[in-house]
């Protein structure tokens, strides 16, 4: 019977512990942290509630930011014009996907790249904005939530005129480089002809221009404004909304964010449940799901929200029948 030489068995013993170390150090290997990108053309500051929606969305998935996800901020701080490099940036890194809040940043990263996964938050026209193809079928890199902010368009206008009746003017101010603008801007045409209310269009590129708009709608005798969408209005919105109590306008916005930090009222979308919401789709995007097989989601929640303390401060009283369909009155 054969029998190992001296040396084969020192061999053998050398051997053990090597083996043993590499079985460990295979055992032992990091698991990778997947790492997504989000963009937004607002600052971040503005949009803590929503950005807590989608960690806690996350955190019902079992992703937890720091542990087992990663997340690469990026803001333009309301100056949208350094979109494309952000999120160049974010695909320079090599992310697993992008969150995009808004419809600026998904045009942006949308021109930055045809292969990284994009997860829409809110955008309110994404077909027309030539994002998707179809909200059933995306195709491309893009999927996620869509907010549909212009079919709400009508309504506000006709709340608005609930609470002002003898409202006969209104000014839009809205954002020439939102890709919704010029759906948004149809819309409200068409609503405020139904209403026979004539509407006065402004457009607003920056903080420094809100003096101005203002002084125009003075000047225009408008009897209320209506907001448009834009992380340049998100991110000024406690100046917009103390430029509306100082010339004592009615206005309704387009997010509940306006009405909580002192605005008179909102009937919109619930941004904060489509960011909660939004993590479903990153989980299935790191699972392998190909945007393109993802439709795109609807809103499924609507808030009608108003503030007494911002009606007081411009001296108009919200009559009962409005008052008692609000969701919401912060008093």
């Amino acid at each position: 019977m054969f029998q190992p030489g001296i040396e084969y068995r020192k061999s053998l013993a050398l051997c053990a512990p090597l083996l043993a170390l590499s079985f460990s150090a295979e055992a032992q290997q990091p698991t990778k942290v997947p790492r997504i990108g989000f963009l937004s053309g607002a600052s971040l500051s503005s949009l803590a509630p929503r950005l807590e929606a989608f960690r806690q969305g996350l955190r019902e998935l079992g992703y937890v930011e720091g542990k087992n996800i990663a997340i690469e901020y990026r803001s333009a701080e309301g100056n949208l014009d350094r979109l494309p490099e952000l999120a160049a940036e974010l695909v320079r890194l090599n992310v697993d996907c992008i969150f995009t809040a808004g419809g600026n940043p998904t045009r942006a990263t949308k021109q930055a790249t045809v292969t990284i996964p994009i997860v829409m938050g809110n955008p309110g026209e994404p077909i027309q904005a030539g994002f998707v193809a179809s909200l059933a079928r995306p195709g491309g890199n893009i999927t996620g939530l869509t907010s549909i902010s212009t079919d709400l368009i009508g309504k506000r206008l006709e709340l608005l005129k609930e609470v002002v009746p003898k409202i006969s003017r209104v000014a839009i101010l809205r954002d020439s480089r939102n890709p919704d603008t010029a759906v948004t801007l149809k819309e409200t045409e068409g609503a405020a002809r139904l209403l026979k209310v004539q509407l006065i269009s402004l457009e607003v590129r920056g903080l420094d221009e809100l003096e101005n708009v203002f002084r125009s709608i003075a000047k225009s005798r408008a009897d209320a404004f209506v907001l448009g969408g834009s992380g340049l209005f998100n991110t000024h919105r406690t100046r917009i909304i103390e430029l509306a109590v100082k010339h004592r306008l009615p206005a309704i916005y387009t997010e509940q964010e306006y009405v909580l930090a002192g605005g008179l009222m909102t009937y919109a979308t619930s941004i904060p449940d489509l960011y909660r919401r939004a993590a479903t789709y990153v989980d299935k995007i790191l699972k392998g799901a190909k945007p393109s097989d993802l439709p795109v989601e609807q809103p499924k929640k609507f808030e009608f929200i108003i503030n007494l303390k911002a009606a007081k401060q411009i001296g108009l009283t919200i009559p009962p029948n409005v008052l008692v369909r609000a969701d919401r009155v912060i008093r």
